[in-house]
């Protein structure tokens, strides 16, 4: 299926293009972000993730006939033509002229950053909204869920094999792009592996071993089929008499100038299991053939059973990595900051709500990250167009009563940067190795408390005080002109 098309979009993106254009206004310049509110998982930090993926989406941006054709066989409500031919016309000849700023993939995130900004004719800078969303939010969820097995693993690699639980194909190799980038060493997708060179991995099942009719003879028939990729799967019948299998097979191997690489636990006690497999390995000499573990396991597992003394040395983790979860998506939005007015000046916009989280920012909108000795002290978010103080004073968004005070001596970054300019692309993204190597930095620059599983440190994330007063001012003239008269 190929989903690079603007059709990768709402119905509705394309209704309000179709009234902008009508109102004349589909090139009035306005600046759109996308961010989070919440962090998943309940977690202390997000790792942003699917840049590629959107330069790759937009470099494609255009309507092609056929497109267009099918468009035109949408009713409205009355049954006549939902869209014009006139407006269809204007679609075919549309081409993407906006600026992009992006946070970079790999980098660590918190909620109400702008991971994406676009700034440039509100019609085109709108109708990419659901697609841009759509490639991000899962790639982010994914890979600050990577992260997390990953530090819980706690250096041990770990193996994505995810694909037959995924959501679809193309939310397969996604995942295994997303969990690569959030830390994890190989995939068992093999199109992943094909596409983006991730290392892939992978062995036999259970129906390897119940084919034959023992499992002393399975073992035996593969390590002839592939004696250089030997770990074998030992909970088919009696786990530990698998064992003794296992190292009788790679007795056998080593006389024949192989080595057995390991075994897999998949089920049952994996920490008694797998320190009674060690025991059993290292006593006939095989000190060096890993245990891999298995059986849905997630980052919260993964650390009981390094509390608990498992002698797990590679993990593999599938279904909790790939879909998330519990937590099934990450929720970003794309809300609109500022728009141009006729005199070519930037007018903020703010959404209000009765929800305060839901309350969103004006202007446009940049963040800055400040570093003490190489590690993170805190965001502000800040407007460009009256940019940021070098020691800003940060507002807690949840509590904006709650202030915190940039340390002497930080080191400001700003975390958005070019990514297009006038529709020409002027940042290309990186290897996914590189990219993961970005991960891992950011992470260990973070102090260890923002990455506890359990109840995280709040990282000081938020708006700078100018920031704060203006939009509470500009909340202010909105509430203004929507109290009833009686209350006036």
């Amino acid at each position: 299926m190929n989903y690079h098309t603007p059709l990768l979009t709402d119905l509705y993106q394309l209704t309000m293009v179709a009234g902008y254009w009508q109102a004349g206004r589909a090139e009035q310049e306005a600046v759109f972000h996308l961010f989070f509110r919440r962090l998943p998982f309940g977690g202390g930090y997000a790792v942003a993730a699917g840049l590629g993926d959107v330069v790759e989406w937009l470099r494609q941006f255009r309507f092609g006939a056929e497109e267009l054709a099918w468009l035109g066989t949408l009713p409205g409500q009355d049954g006549k033509a939902l869209f014009s031919p006139a407006f269809l016309k204007y679609l075919g000849g549309l081409r993407w002229t906006c600026d992009v700023d992006a946070v970079p993939e790999g980098t660590v995130v918190f909620p109400h950053q702008p991971l994406i900004r676009v700034r440039g004719p509100i019609a085109q800078a709108q109708l990419v909204e659901t697609a841009l969303l759509n490639l991000i939010n899962f790639q982010t969820l994914i890979a600050t869920k990577s992260a997390r097995v990953c530090l819980a693993a706690q250096g041990d690699p770990v193996l994505e094999f995810g694909l037959r639980r995924a959501q679809g194909p193309d939310g397969a190799v996604m995942a295994s792009r997303a969990a690569f980038i959030g830390g994890t060493a190989s995939t068992s997708n093999v199109l992943a592996g094909r596409l983006l060179g991730i290392p892939v991995r992978g062995t036999h099942a259970h129906s390897w071993v119940m084919s034959f009719d023992s499992e002393l003879e399975s073992f035996a028939a593969y390590a002839a089929a592939m004696p250089n990729n030997c770990v074998f799967l030992v909970d088919t019948y009696d786990t530990l008499e698998s064992v003794h299998h296992a190292v009788e097979i790679g007795r056998q191997m080593r006389a024949a100038g192989h080595e057995l690489a390991g075994i897999r636990l998949d089920s049952g006690d994996l920490a008694w299991l797998s320190v009674e497999a060690r025991q059993i390995l290292d006593e006939a000499g095989f000190p060096q053939a890993v245990i891999v573990a298995s059986n849905d396991l997630d980052e919260h597992l993964i650390e009981s059973l390094k509390q608990q003394g498992a002698r797990i040395g590679v993990w593999g983790v599938g279904t909790q990595l790939v879909t998330g979860g519990a937590e099934s998506a990450l929720g970003g939005v794309y809300k609109l900051g500022a728009i141009r007015d006729d005199h070519g000046v930037w007018q903020p916009k703010v959404k209000l709500s009765e929800q305060s989280v839901k309350v969103s920012n004006p202007g446009i909108q940049q963040v800055r990250r400040f570093s003490v000795d190489g590690q993170f002290r805190g965001d502000a978010l800040f407007d460009e167009t009256t940019g940021c103080p070098a020691r800003p004073e940060i507002a807690d968004p949840k509590d904006t009563m709650r202030h915190f005070e940039v340390p002497e001596g930080a080191v400001g970054e700003d975390l958005l940067v070019p990514v297009c300019r006038g529709g020409e692309f002027v940042r290309e993204s990186p290897p996914l190795r590189e990219i993961q190597a970005r991960c891992r930095k950011q992470l260990a620059a973070l102090h260890a408390g923002v990455k506890r599983l359990q109840h995280p440190h709040a990282y000081p994330a938020g708006l700078e005080r100018g920031l704060t007063e203006r939009k509470a001012a500009l909340i202010r003239q909105y509430q203004s002109r929507t109290v009833p008269q009686i209350l006036k």
